[in-house]
C-alpha cells in the first residue's frame, strides 16, 4: 500500500529547525526566510498536483537545496557593481556615466548627514535648492541662471508647460526624435500641454521654414539634437543663431518675448573635439549662439548623476523655478551633492579628463589597454578549460545617445572555449558574481577594456573563471 507523498512534506517549523537555518538567516531576515520555505513546499505540492508519480516523501537534501537557491537570490544585492565589458562608456542599460569619486563621496556625506538643502546658513531664512549649483552652471556655461530637476525628459515636459503651454512650438521635423524607452517628442510635447508644428522635411528644414511658422501665438522655437541617430547626404538645418534671429525679430514686432530652447541632450560643457571624442553640441555654445534656455543631461557627457539641467536667461527660469510642476521634478540632496562635486571637477579641464570616468576612459592610450589586455590573457590561458583567450582589436562606443557612429579605437580580451557556446559562455558571465556583461560579435565573446576599470582586472580574471568552472 502506497504511502501519500503530502504527509511527508516537512512544514515551515521543522525547516527552521535544521542547522542551514542558522546560515540562512545571516542572510535574509526570518520574515523573508519565512516565505522562501512557504514558496519552495507549495512548489512541492505543485509538483505532485500536476501528476508527479513519486511515492515517498520529498528528500530533504532537495528541500535544502531548493530553499539555499531562494535565499541566495533573495540576499542578492538589487544592483550590484557590474562590470562592463561591452565597450559602451554611457551604457543606459547599466546606468550611464559612474561618477568621480569626489562626487561618490560628495553624496555619501550628504546621504549620512543633515544638509542646509533650503536654508540659508547666513541668514537662517528659507533658501534656494538648487543655489549650490546654480553658480557653477552659470561660471561653466555663460548662462544668467539655472535649474535642475530629476532628468532631461523632465527639464523638456517642464521648459514647454512653463513657457508654452497651449500655445504652438515650432520644431523641425527632422529633429521629431524618440529617446530611450519609446518616449517620442511628440508625446512629451502633448504631455506638457504645447501644441507641436512642424516644419521641413525629414532631411531638410529651411531657416524661411521657421519664418513663415511662426505666428502671433508662437510660444517658443525648439531644436532638438538628434544625438542617437544621423542623417547624413543631401541635409539641411537650422543654425541656432538663425532661430535667435528670427525669435528676436518677431519678439521686437509682438513686445512678447518669444524663447529659443534648445535641447542639447549629452550635456558637453565643452568643445570634445580636441580630445578625439567628436563634435557634440556644447552648452555654452548655445547660449553664446543666442539660446535662451539650454537643456542636457547629468549623467551623460557630464558625467555626474542623473539629472536634467537647464541653463539660460534669468527671466525663463524664474518662470520654470516657479512653475508649479517644478517640486514634482525637483532633485534630492543626493543628486545635488554629486552634480555640484562634478561640476567643480569640470573648472579646471585637466581635471576632470583625469577624475571624470568617462572622459578617463575615452582618453585611455591604446598601448596602456593592450597591456592590460595581454594581462588579462596570460592569467587565462593558464587555465586548462580556456581553449583560446587573445586579444583582439575592437570598436568602443560613447553612448547614451551620443555621437553614434563616431567609435573609439580599443582592444578587447576574445574568448573561445572548449564545449561551451558563446552565448552559453555569455550567459554565464552575466549571471556571476560579480557579473560580467560581454559584448557578441561574430561568434566571439569579447571583453572590451575601454569599459573596464583597470582596479577591476583581477576581478575581472576570476569571474571568467568562475563562469567557465559553472557545472
Amino acid at each position: 500500500m502506497s504511502t501519500n507523498p503530502r504527509r511527508a512534506i516537512p512544514s515551515v517549523t521543522e525547516l527552521l529547525s535544521l542547522p542551514e537555518a542558522e546560515n540562512w538567516l545571516t542572510r535574509v531576515p526570518r520574515a523573508v526566510l519565512v516565505d522562501a520555505i512557504r514558496a519552495e513546499l507549495e512548489s512541492y505540492r505543485m509538483t505532485l498536483s500536476n501528476g508527479s508519480s513519486a511515492e515517498t516523501g520529498p528528500s530533504l537534501l532537495q528541500m535544502v537545496a531548493g530553499i539555499d537557491q531562494r535565499v541566495e537570490q533573495l540576499s542578492k544585492a538589487p544592483l550590484p557593481e557590474v562590470i562592463n565589458g561591452t565597450g559602451i562608456l554611457l551604457h543606459t542599460g547599466l546606468g550611464r556615466a559612474p561618477m568621480a569619486e569626489k562626487a561618490v563621496t560628495a553624496m555619501a556625506e550628504a546621504a549620512r548627514n543633515y544638509a542646509p538643502l533650503e536654508i540659508d546658513l547666513e541668514t537662517g531664512q528659507r533658501g534656494s535648492r538648487t543655489a549650490a549649483v546654480q553658480a557653477l552652471l552659470c561660471k561653466l556655461t555663460g548662462a544668467e541662471a539655472a535649474c535642475v530637476v530629476n532628468n532631461n525628459a523632465a527639464a523638456l515636459v517642464l521648459t514647454l508647460a512653463a513657457v508654452a503651454q497651449n500655445r504652438d512650438v515650432i520644431v523641425s521635423r527632422g529633429e521629431l526624435i524618440e529617446i530611450g524607452g519609446g518616449f517620442r517628442l511628440p508625446e512629451i510635447m502633448e504631455t506638457s500641454g504645447a501644441k507641436l508644428v512642424e516644419v521641413g522635411t525629414t532631411n531638410r528644414t529651411h531657416l524661411e521654414d521657421f519664418c513663415k511658422a511662426v505666428k502671433h501665438d508662437t510660444g517658443a522655437l525648439l531644436k532638438v539634437h538628434p544625438s542617437n541617430y544621423d542623417v547624413a547626404g543631401f541635409v539641411e538645418s537650422v543654425a541656432t543663431r538663425q532661430l535667435a534671429e528670427i525669435a528676436k525679430q518677431e519678439s521686437t514686432q509682438r513686445g512678447d518675448p518669444l524663447p529659443v530652447i534648445y535641447d542639447i541632450g549629452s550635456g558637453a560643457l565643452e568643445d570634445l573635439t580636441p580630445h578625439g571624442i567628436g563634435a557634440e553640441p556644447s552648452a555654452r555654445a548655445a547660449i553664446e549662439d543666442g539660446a535662451d534656455l539650454v537643456l542636457f543631461s547629468g549623467d551623460k557627457l557630464l558625467g555626474g548623476p542623473q539629472a536634467g539641467i537647464i541653463v539660460g536667461r534669468q527671466l525663463w527660469i524664474e518662470r520654470l523655478a516657479n512653475y508649479p510642476l517644478m517640486r514634482a521634478l525637483r532633485v534630492d540632496k543626493l543628486t545635488l551633492a554629486g552634480l555640484e562635486a562634478t561640476l567643480r571637477l569640470h573648472l579646471e579641464q585637466e581635471l576632470a579628463w583625469q577624475e571624470v570616468p568617462v572622459f578617463a576612459m575615452a582618453k585611455t592610450p591604446l598601448t596602456e589597454l593592450t597591456r592590460r589586455a595581454e594581462e588579462v590573457v596570460c592569467a587565462l590561458n593558464g587555465n586548462r578549460d580556456v581553449h583560446l583567450a587573445e586579444v583582439v582589436a575592437s570598436d568602443a562606443y560613447l553612448g547614451g545617445g551620443s555621437l553614434p557612429h563616431k567609435h573609439l579605437e580599443s582592444i578587447a580580451v576574445g574568448l573561445h572555449l572548449n564545449e561551451i557556446s558563446e552565448q552559453e559562455l555569455a550567459s554565464r558571465l552575466r549571471r556571476g558574481h560579480p557579473p560580467v556583461v560581454p559584448r557578441l560579435h561574430q561568434g566571439n565573446v569579447l571583453i572590451d577594456m575601454r569599459s573596464v576599470f583597470p582596479r577591476q582586472d583581477e576581478t575581472l580574471i576570476q569571474a571568467i573563471v568562475n563562469a567557465i568552472r559553472i557545472a
